[in-house]
């Protein structure tokens, strides 16, 4: 079938909800992809940082193809042999104590964004329904009409209310504006180290040891969405890496390359302190911490580990 014909299908039959060029991929290997015509391209996009291994990595696939063969999926009333080592394996690459496995960045979100304002009714007393979290103008933190309601993108907004309300936007980078933001009701501050929506867009240099150590005063968490700056993207395993671990959140969201382009996997990460105010049925997902999944999550790690990846992504930024 011929790229026109692919274009016509997907547009007769698909929602208009992108607007991609007209290009229609049927295969990728590494850094390369290659349309139904036959043509290489040079893929700068990596599913927005979501293969940052490369397409159909070797080994990710040997690891899913293994397990496809074991088990997949089973129900959260049971324990599975793969989801354990995996949460070791990421509280130990981010000096965390716990975590707890979604599907898709934006599932993530609002995994923190339900975890912080219990954080906040339970340890800071906060009335019920009252409960504020900051966020940042400019940010991009998913799709669904929570996140998208203190979205400062009108066309993500327009005509997808009512919205959920307890958000107050700041501008990006902004400290004095966030400690202005700050009152008795607010339970944490949630931004991007770099923006990447329109445009890469770098905060303040210090301003995220600067607005941890707000918070941390405040008594309120700092948290940081390193779904598209996570995993080596930035030449660090974590974007607030390059401030020192002075930087270091109370929340750290996670997704794209922790499954390196094959299966959705997303993680919320936190002390036990943050995350044990979780209790049986507060929270939940049908695919999230499958066995599939976690044994994809695995070795993306250890492929971004012992590939040197993380060292490689700065050794190339510096050149491009």
């Amino acid at each position: 079938m011929k790229s026109k014909q692919h274009i016509e299908l997907s547009e007769t039959y698909g929602a208009h909800n992108y607007h991609p060029l007209p290009v229609v991929l049927a295969r990728g290997k590494g850094v390369w992809v290659w349309d139904v015509a036959g043509n290489k391209y040079l893929d700068c996009l990596s599913a927005y940082s979501a293969v940052n291994q490369g397409h159909c990595h070797p080994k990710i696939l040997a690891a899913m193809t293994a397990q496809a063969k074991k088990l997949t999926l089973a129900s959260r009333a049971f324990f599975n042999d793969q989801m354990g080592p995996l949460l070791k394996q990421l509280c130990t690459l981010s000096k965390m104590e716990m975590a707890i496995l979604m599907n898709s960045g934006a599932e993530a979100v609002e995994t923190a964004i339900k975890i912080a304002r219990k954080w906040g009714y339970s340890n800071r007393k906060i009335p019920d329904n009252q409960a504020e979290i900051i966020v940042c103008g400019g940010n991009f933190h998913g799709r669904t009409t929570t996140i998208v309601g203190f979205s400062s993108e009108a066309q993500y907004k327009n005509q997808f209310g009512p919205f959920a309300g307890g958000f107050i936007e700041v501008p990006f980078g902004d400290l004095a504006a966030l400690k202005a933001a700050i009152t008795p009701r607010t339970v944490a501050f949630m931004m991007e180290p770099i923006q990447g929506e329109g445009g890469i867009l770098f905060p303040p240099e210090g301003f995220l040891r600067q607005a941890r150590a707000l918070c941390k005063s405040a008594g309120i968490l700092f948290m940081l969405d390193e779904i598209q700056t996570g995993l080596g993207r930035t030449g660090e395993w974590f974007a607030y890496q390059h401030e020192t671990e002075a930087a270091k959140p109370d929340v750290l969201i996670l997704g794209k390359a922790l499954s390196g382009g094959f299966y959705p996997v997303s993680a919320v990460l936190a002390s036990r302190e943050v995350m044990g105010v979780l209790r049986p049925g507060d929270h939940g997902s049908t695919f999230g911490g499958n066995s599939l999944a976690c044994a994809v999550a695995a070795a993306a790690l250890d492929v971004i580990k012992k590939e040197r990846l993380v060292q490689n992504s700065k050794k190339m930024g510096d050149y491009l």
